[in-house]
């Protein structure tokens, strides 16, 4: 059966692909920095014998067809980018960048997805359709590498019918996976707030228009969109996350600037917020005396489980982990560009268990003692040769 030759080569080229891990962990790079990753993972696309494009710059794209490569196209989705954070891991593939890391698991995505890539290949007369390699730049910084990549036409030519991605969770034990229907992951936009008044002595505020006394007022006028205009049903945060302004004791500061995120999980609401929140932060500053500066820079959109879809990865999972291995997402009010794909495809995105406490590897994501436990390769490339190979499409 084509499930236990999966399972057989991903347990044989486990220790090769461990490997290349410990390469690209040792090697990260920074959003639309990829160069070199790029560069690696072309290479081993050649060596594999799998034809492949360059999109937005360091995005690679690789094709396998299969039997009969009308039937259906089914892409998987690997991103590749690292993170601003110096890594205090004490490991030999520790990051050789200063201030730069794999603290989000991407290098993991990105093997596993030339793990998969090689199993699909060496079996490809054994199952049918076409599977898209998306190895995708810059997941961590806006505008998000998925949209370039769609821009430039990642999923046209061919269109794929359903789209794949796994991410690491480093609070779910080595040898599980976890799916959710629906919605999984939060849009996030991001806030830029400058409150300008009028500077002078500390001494004489009736001279002045305090803009640190109007802000503390804004941050907390502000949770009001939240806590009386949301269905409390409907997760959303919104959080204030800097604020700068005066440099002294005795002096009233001209401005403050105030930075923050909001986060939704439904579209309509998302955008009907951000009316909410201009419009508390413009009318409240200017009630006070003073002007304002307001910017949302919206972001990545939520990400959307297609309903059927998960339960075909779901039972697949199933199938190849045993039903005790496969559990139940949390909703995460984090984000992943993963949603623009959702947004124009059936998506399923999941998660591949990494921790293990007995060998204290329990570190969160964007930190930077993160790790994970290795047999987790293993598991995650084989886990998507299968639902690249084996998910029919209707």
């Amino acid at each position: 059966m084509r499930i236990e030759k999966i399972k057989t080569l991903a347990k044989q080229y486990a220790p090769e692909f461990i490997a290349i891990r410990h390469h690209l962990h040792a090697n990260p790079e920074l959003s639309y920095e990829e160069y070199e990753t790029s560069r690696f993972i072309q290479q081993k696309l050649k060596e594999f014998g799998i034809p492949f494009e360059i999109k937005a710059t360091t995005g690679v794209v690789g094709l396998i067809k299969g039997r009969n490569p009308g039937k259906q196209t089914i892409a998987l989705r690997g991103d590749m980018d690292a993170l601003p954070i110096q890594e205090e891991n004490e490991i030999p593939y520790k990051s050789k960048k200063d201030g730069v890391m794999h603290a989000c698991g991407h290098d993991v995505h990105t093997t596993c997805l030339l793990g998969a890539a090689k199993i699909l290949n060496e079996l490809k007369d054994e199952w049918e359709g076409t599977v898209k390699l998306i190895f995708q730049p810059g997941e961590e910084k806006n505008p998000g590498g998925a949209s370039l990549m769609i821009k430039e036409g990642v999923l046209e030519n061919p269109k794929p019918a359903a789209i794949f991605g796994l991410h690491v969770h480093p609070g779910l034990q080595v040898g599980k996976l976890s799916f959710r229907e629906g919605k999984v992951m939060a849009s996030a936009d991001e806030i830029y707030i400058t409150v300008k008044g009028k500077g002078g002595h500390a001494a004489a505020p009736h001279l002045c228009i305090d803009p640190i006394l109007i802000a503390s007022h804004l941050i907390i006028g502000l949770q009001q969109v939240v806590s009386r205009n949301n269905n409390p049903y409907n997760p959303t945060v919104l959080s204030i996350t800097s604020f700068q302004g005066g440099t002294t004791t005795n002096v009233i500061p001209g401005e403050v600037k105030l930075k923050g995120t909001f986060r939704a999980m439904d579209e309509a609401w998302r955008f009907k917020a951000h009316e909410l929140i201009r419009k508390v932060a413009t009318e409240l500053v200017f009630s006070m005396g003073g002007e304002i500066d307001f910017l949302i820079d919206v972001g990545y959109p939520s990400v959307y489980n297609n309903e059927a879809l998960n339960k075909l990865a779901n039972g697949k999972a199933v199938e190849f982990m045993g039903a005790q291995n496969v559990e139940e997402t949390e909703k995460r009010m984090g984000a992943e560009d993963f949603g623009y794909y959702t947004q124009l495809i059936p998506g399923c995105f999941y998660r591949l268990g990494v921790m293990n406490v007995s060998k204290k590897i329990t570190a969160g994501v964007h930190t930077p003692t993160f790790n994970i436990d290795e047999n987790a390769i293993e598991i995650g490339m084989g886990m998507m040769a299968w639902l690249g190979s084996s998910v029919p499409i209707e």
